[in-house]
């Protein structure tokens, strides 16, 4: 199986199925405990020491998001940041929301 880190998001036309419980189930584990799940939204809420480095994260997220061509929902406050990950053409989770949170995952964000 090729980690979900050496893997690139792809287009998923409309009409595309979202991912079924077994499969969220198995992409799950390959990601960092942090992320919930729910049927359709991957959300992470990342805690920092203070609002500029909490924009920095966002800042690498959306390097991250522009890459991949695949974009995130992004709340930014004083000492946090909340990303998540849908894709709207399937209406729910996809491998892509997985391939971007392992992405992130690696690039070691936390504030």
């Amino acid at each position: 199986m090729t980690a979900l880190t050496e893997k690139s998001c792809t287009d998923l036309p409309k009409g595309t199925p979202a991912l079924k419980a077994d499969e969220l189930a198995t992409l799950k584990a390959q990601i960092d405990p942090a992320w919930q799940v729910d049927e359709t939204v991957l959300t992470r809420r990342y805690e920092t020491k203070n609002f500029a480095k909490a924009l920095m994260l966002v800042n690498g997220v959306g390097y991250l998001a522009e890459a991949q061509g695949h974009h995130p929902d992004i709340k930014l406050g004083w000492g946090y940041a909340e990303v998540s990950f849908t894709t709207h053409s399937v209406g729910g989770l996809s491998e892509n929301d997985f391939i971007c949170a392992a992405k992130l995952d690696a690039m070691g964000l936390a504030g």
